[in-house]
């Protein structure tokens, strides 16, 4: 009896809460779809939505790490677009009426989808390196970079780049003992990578300590430039990856569409999970509950046929609210 009373008065409500608001606020709000929309828990529909959301997902998890340093990355859509033209373009089977290289044999699906991973690591070490030593805010960097890799990507094909191997679109509409999705494998293998670095590494305690204060981080000996080349490279990464799964999935990759404000959803799924944009706040947990708040709310909406337009509105003012609410915490803690 008295051990009951000594957990219940260690058990802070207010502490629980506030740490799971994020997951408290996803159960509530598939349980109100689930009242309007019974088709919302329909195996076929959570399939779908998970399937959506994945590859963006995917760019969150990259993402976080440049808010975690106090930075941003502006570029991951427009990587997505780059990336997902180039390896397309280098599954093209021979017969492809399309073919954007006719004299070039198709390569292995494993293989583009490795070059398409490389290309992104190029451009976020560029990026980084870039931010690291030039000392230009992530905001400018990055945004230059959103630019000039959707014109790339653009300048590369002038057209849609279609009729994909089968061995590539396996790493997107496969299934795991023919019921999990394979890009939903890759989301979670992704998520668990992330979560490991982020608690379970050096690098992980010196991207903490440099958002929270790069120049105490530089007082105890934590080299930061190379700290944060490494940061760009794997959200440039993870947005490589995401390309790759993108074309695969649709079985196509179009440079002016592909991508488009993936980055932003990305960034809302950051921030709404906890990813404090002053720096050296995130939980890989509320990073994910982020996304699936944003696949929910995006679920909702077509599942509601509300115009397309008032999803945007939505995670715009979420965005906001969650900065705001982020201000407030840790102004309080001054």
């Amino acid at each position: 009896m008295s051990n009951t009373l000594a957990i219940k008065r260690n058990f802070d409500v207010k502490k629980f809460i506030s740490q799971n608001s994020i997951w408290l606020v996803l159960v509530i709000m598939v349980v109100g779809l689930q009242i309007v929309s019974p088709v919302f828990l329909s195996t076929n529909n959570l399939r779908t939505m998970l399937e959506g959301e994945s590859i963006k997902g995917i760019i969150a998890f990259g993402i976080m790490w440049t808010i975690l340093s106090k930075g941003i990355d502006l570029g991951a859509g427009s990587i997505v677009a780059l990336v997902s033209v180039i390896t397309a373009s280098l599954v093209q089977p021979i017969g492809a009426a399309n073919k954007l290289f006719p004299e070039l044999a198709a390569l292995p699906g494993w293989a583009a989808a490795l070059v398409g991973i490389a290309i992104g690591a190029a451009i976020g070490a560029i990026v980084g390196a870039i931010i690291a030593y030039t000392k230009i805010p992530p905001f400018i960097a990055t945004l230059g970079t959103q630019l000039i890799c959707r014109a790339l990507a653009k300048m590369y094909s002038t057209q849609p780049v279609s009729n994909l191997s089968d061995d590539f679109r396996i790493f997107a509409k496969g299934k795991l003992f023919g019921v999990i999705p394979s890009i939903v494998i890759i989301f979670l293998i992704v998520f668990a990578i992330s979560g490991f670095l982020l608690t379970q590494t050096r690098f992980g305690k010196n991207i903490f300590a440099i958002g929270g204060n790069d120049h105490a981080a530089r007082v105890a000996g934590i080299n930061v430039e190379r700290n944060l080349i490494k940061v760009y490279i794997w959200s440039a990464v993870c947005a490589a990856i995401g390309g790759v799964l993108l074309a695969a999935r649709t079985g196509s990759a179009d440079p002016s569409t592909y991508g488009l404000n993936y980055e932003l959803d990305a960034i809302a799924a950051a921030t709404i999970g906890g990813t404090s944009h002053t720096g050296g706040v995130c939980r890989v947990s509320g990073v994910l509950a982020g996304i699936l708040v944003l696949g929910v709310i995006n679920n909702g909406l077509v599942l509601l046929s509300v115009d397309d337009n008032m999803s945007n509105v939505i995670k715009g003012l979420i965005i906001v609210g969650a900065v705001i609410i982020d201000m407030r915490k840790n102004a309080r803690k001054k």
